[in-house]
């Protein structure tokens, strides 16, 4: 039964990864790592809680830990190579409007860290802020905060106007963004 739970959360557990991540090899070897670490760890997951938010945890933490292996965090535009060059490759029914998707792509990249994994969680898994709370391990208003100012950020990158990280602070990297298309 842990098992068939377990691989009924996969695509979840990937595309979260992916958008994480923006680099479908790094976000496969996350999810690897998740799944296995799940597994040497079953006879610790209650059946009362929901597998799904088990495993995100799980991730996130996987991810900090190999954050912190590498001193300095090697971060991967939505333009690198690498990154899957067809968002919609997986699901045709996406908005045909690429230059839309390219522009949300790069200003997520552009969000940090800990914004960009509460707003996925939020609205792209639709966790609710409780059950991003207990995934990523830190209080609820913690999660509220951090996707008001991610929202907030991501409207003023698209907007093209400056998002900074919700301090004052310029955007990574400098420049808004401009759709070329």
């Amino acid at each position: 039964m842990f098992c068939e739970q377990l691989l009924g959360v996969i695509p979840r557990l990937r595309r979260y990864a992916r958008s994480l991540v923006f680099d479908r090899h790094a976000a496969d070897d996350l999810v690897q790592t998740a799944l296995e670490r799940a597994l040497a760890h079953w006879h610790q997951f209650d059946q009362r809680r929901d597998i799904l938010v088990w495993a995100i945890g799980i991730a996130h933490n996987a991810h900090l830990d190999e954050r912190r292996r590498h001193a300095r965090s090697a971060r991967v535009e939505p333009d690198a190579p690498g990154r899957d060059d067809d968002p919609g490759a997986n699901h045709p029914a996406v908005s045909p409007d690429i230059g839309l998707q390219l522009d949300l792509a790069r200003a997520l990249g552009r969000l940090p860290l800990e914004q960009r994994e509460t707003l996925l969680l939020v609205t792209l898994e639709q966790f609710s802020y409780a059950e991003c709370a207990e995934a990523l391990r830190i209080p609820i208003g913690t999660v509220m905060s951090r996707v008001s100012r991610a929202r907030v950020a991501l409207r003023a990158l698209l907007d093209g106007g400056s998002a900074g990280d919700g301090q004052g602070a310029a955007p990574p990297h400098g420049a808004t963004l401009r759709r070329v298309v």
